[in-house]
């Protein structure tokens, strides 16, 4: 700088300072170097000066944070995705998060640099756009976004191989951890299980043979009801048999032909149901609460009241209860439902096999032609059945006791009306049971308007204001029947809150329609009213003379029978896809008694062998079964009418005839054989909405030479999706015999993976997951079933750590997440 004069004036002496501090091209070069790929072609002073320091007020120096947003990507619904944002600044930095197109997502995180969120479920390529922004501490900011492509739902795994190991293998990014097992403690006094044969008190432990089952939230603390939480809540499931010979030290045992109190004992009150608390830590990691208030077992002795149109029907009179409108407990629970209002349904199945009836029964009820005769035959209570487990025989301590005695469902008293003994003790069995899973003051509720049978579960449609909601059950036997209930009350969205769970049960329950279903041969379907006084219903039946509508639905079968139902394969567990409202229906398999060559329909359009083992032991009938599917008449729950076809086909890709058999074209990721259990993934994620995945259990005894049973998962299409088709079925003897049916899309191993193999002996039966889909919860049946005391078959769950074992099995729940935190499946 030079001098300069001007009247008088003077700048004095400009260069006085003689420190080192920084010049401004000094500080230009050093910004420069530091930031010039940020600023291409502006100068080096331009860089330095207008990237903050010159053009502060007062001379401060304040820089923008520099920010990025990462590089765009891709994903696909249910996936976790990550945003990983980067920002710098001198200052210290605020940081976030915020979606700026697209899908709604929830941000997890948004405060952070890395983000994430569940890809949303969405029909076709969708784009959702982000944007990162930094504010340094003096409210200087940047942003930046970043593109996430979003593609439709795909099962984001490796199918898991077939197995014969003693564990649960599931798919690489996976885990597995054991949840709650046979005899796990309920209460804090109750002593942990030593899993010898000496353990008592299983109406404050975890039952056996876990089956269908429910999870529903609970509060952060307490013990109201949230519908939307993911780490604390109740599992609700079916206890729905034993495996005898594991819960004695020796096996069971007799004298004179008289079971022990004990062991009686022991054994019914490991059946029957559970409610129990589950939460999950911090860590992720999920454990049953056992000293919750919640907890409790509802078994063969809990008190139960009757409720509908049959509740104090002399049909259910007893010596317990003269009047008809109380029981005890409930028995073979296999599948299950769950109602909008907050409430379970267990479903009694094979509940008829417990029971003795002394031969010379027949003549002590009036002879073969009698009414009850004819009933008990054909819901399998013959004159001579010995009653499982031989509970009927235990003389008890207390001689007041009749909680053996009412297995003995013989005419032995004097009183007519059955109120001397236990000749209606059947009829008692064989409902859907209601329970609040919130309220263990209220006894569990039988509902009788749903019609007695077999049942195995009882799926909900869709509850739709102003619409009467249906109930879909299938009849687990071979040649029985599909069910539906509506009710007669249109669905009110309010009674979904109601405190009172089971009065709104007995609002939608107690009054309504059963119906069973005809199919068709070309596709169609009706739903035909099982209704006192309509056609063949009514006393002047020649088979069997219906009393009233309470005759009926105790005896629906015999009224099913009457109106020319269509027999179905052993109809099993029902469930409905959340986004079309179609119904599901597993037919498990059939053998050539009962399906014959000459007895196929439509519906059930295979006779075919499936050779087993090295000696290929021949398994004739529909040993593999196949999955039906069907669409209501209009979309509607009241509908009288369906369209259908046949979803899938179990069958062997090994061995099997692509053309007659393996009609869905399984290969050896996806075949599978006696599919069992159920479900569609919840609405309330990515897993059940715009393309649902159906999870598929087996319980099979046909392809475990191949397998151990599985679980499966699919992609399903809808009903006619596929087409009409004609097989050739082939006989023992080499005849042959065509047979049309209507086949859904061919599976792909893009629709249809195997995504679990259970330990050995085992059945794969009843799921549910969290709200969020990222925790499912799967029951292990009965594993080691065919083994015995001194020749285990398994181990597990003792053996899932893979170490070898000599423990008693037991069955369990098992907990499945995905090692990323994503939702189950995709």
């Amino acid at each position: 700088m030079t001098d300069v004069v001007r009247d008088g004036y003077s700048d004095g002496v400009v260069d006085c300072n003689p420190t080192d501090n920084p010049t401004l091209e000094s500080i230009a070069a050093e910004r420069y170097s530091r930031r010039q790929t940020l600023f291409g072609g502006i100068s080096a002073i331009a860089a330095a000066s207008f990237g903050g320091l010159l053009l502060t007020a007062c001379g401060s120096d304040n820089d923008a944070p520099v920010v990025n947003a990462g590089a765009n990507g891709q994903s696909s619904s249910g996936k976790l995705v990550t945003l990983a944002g980067t920002a710098t600044d001198k200052d210290a930095l605020t940081v976030s998060w915020t979606q700026v197109s697209g899908p709604t997502v929830t941000l997890s995180n948004a405060n952070t640099n890395s983000a994430t969120f569940i890809a949303p479920a969405v029909s076709a390529v969708t784009p959702l756009v982000f944007e990162f922004k930094a504010t340094d501490d003096r409210s200087k900011s940047t942003t930046a976004q970043t593109t996430v492509t979003v593609s439709p739902a795909v099962l984001g795994f490796t199918s898991v191989a077939k197995s014969l190991d003693d564990v649960v293998k599931v798919p690489e990014g996976y885990s597995v951890s054991v949840l709650y097992r046979l005899g796990d403690p309920l209460n804090a006094a109750t002593s942990a299980y030593a899993n010898n044969g000496t353990d008592t008190g299983f109406s404050a432990r975890g039952g056996d043979h876990h089956d269908g089952m429910h999870y529903f939230g609970l509060a952060a603390t307490g013990s109201a009801r949230d519908d939307a939480s993911n780490t604390r809540g109740l599992l609700v499931m079916n206890h729905e048999n034993i495996t005898q010979v594991y819960l004695h030290a020796n096996g069971p045992t007799s004298t004179g032909g008289v079971r022990p109190e004990g062991e009686a004992l022991k054994e019914m009150e490991a059946h029957g149901v559970a409610v129990v608390e589950v939460a999950r830590a911090g860590s992720g990691a999920w454990s049953y609460v056992q000293g919750s208030a919640l907890n409790r077992r509802i078994t063969p002795l809990t008190p139960a009241v009757f409720s509908g149109p049959v509740r104090g029907n002399a049909l259910l009179r007893t010596r317990f209860s003269p009047a008809g409108t109380d029981g005890r407990g409930t028995i073979n629970n296999c599948a299950n439902g769950f109602t909008a209002w907050g409430s379970y349904l267990t479903c009694e199945e094979n509940w008829a096999g417990y029971f003795r009836r002394a031969t010379g029964d027949d003549t002590a009820r009036g002879g073969a032609a009698a009414r009850s005769v004819v009933a008990l035959k054909r819901y399998g209570i013959p004159e001579g059945a010995g009653g499982s487990y031989g509970w009927a025989s235990v003389i008890p301590s207390d001689a007041t006791s009749t909680i053996y005695a009412r297995w003995n469902a013989s005419a032995t008293g004097a009183a007519a009306d059955g109120t001397a003994d236990f000749r209606n003790e059947p009829n008692q069995f064989g409902w859907v049971v209601e329970i609040d899973p919130y309220d263990p003051t209220k006894p569990p509720r039988k509902r009788t308007a749903l019609g007695r049978f077999g049942h195995e579960g009882c799926w909900p449609s869709a509850f739709v204001a102003g619409r009467r909601p249906a109930f879909y059950m299938g009849d687990d036997s071979r040649g029985e029947y599909l069910y539906k209930f509506v009710s007669a009350q249109p669905w009110a969205a309010a009674d979904a809150s109601a405190s009172d769970r089971l009065a709104i049960g007995d609002k939608y329950f107690d009054a309504g329609t059963l119906y069973v279903a005809k199919f068709n041969a070309d596709g169609t379907g009706t739903w035909m009213p099982l209704v006192f006084g309509t056609g063949p219903l009514t006393a002047a039946n020649a088979t069997y003379a219906f009393a009233d509508q309470a005759d009926v639905l105790t005896n629906v079968r015999l009224a099913a029978d009457a109106l020319g139902a269509t027999k179905m394969d052993r109809p099993e567990w029902t469930t409905i896809n959340p986004v079309t409202g179609e119904m599901y229906l597993t037919l498990t398999n059939n053998n050539a008694s009962v399906r014959p060559l000459d007895g196929t329909d439509a519906a059930n359009p295979r006779h075919y062998n499936d050779p087993k083992g090295a000696a290929n032991t021949a398994q004739r009938g529909n040993p593999n079964g196949h999955i039906v599917r069907l669409r209501e008449t209009g979309d509607t729950s009241e509908a009288t009418g369906f369209s259908w076809d046949i979803y899938l086909f179990g069958a062997d890709s090994a061995d099997s005839d692509p053309a007659n058999v393996n009609l869905s074209g399984l290969d050896a990721s996806n075949d599978f054989s006696s599919p069992d259990g159920l479900w569609f993934g919840r609405p309330s994620n990515e897993s059940g909405q715009v393309s649902p995945l159906l999870w598929i259990q087996t319980d099979d005894g046909a392809f475990t030479d191949r397998t151990n049973n599985q679980m499966l998962v699919a992609l399903p299409g809808k009903v006619g999706d596929g087409g009409a088709r004609t097989i050739t079925n082939k006989g023992a003897d080499g005849a042959t015999r065509t047979q049309a049916t209507i086949v859904g899309k061919t599976a792909t191993g893009a629709t249809l993976k195997r995504f679990l193999v259970g330990p050995k002996g085992c059945e794969i039966t009843g799921i549910d997951s969290t709200p969020d889909g990222r925790t499912l919860f799967v029951n292990i049946q009965h594993p080691g079933e065919d083994g015995g005391l001194t020749a285990l078959q398994s181990s597990w769950p003792a053996t899932q750590g893979g170490t070898s074992s000599t423990a008693r099995p037991r069955s369990a729940t098992i907990v499945i997440t995905k090692n990323d935190g994503g939702v189950v499946g995709l």
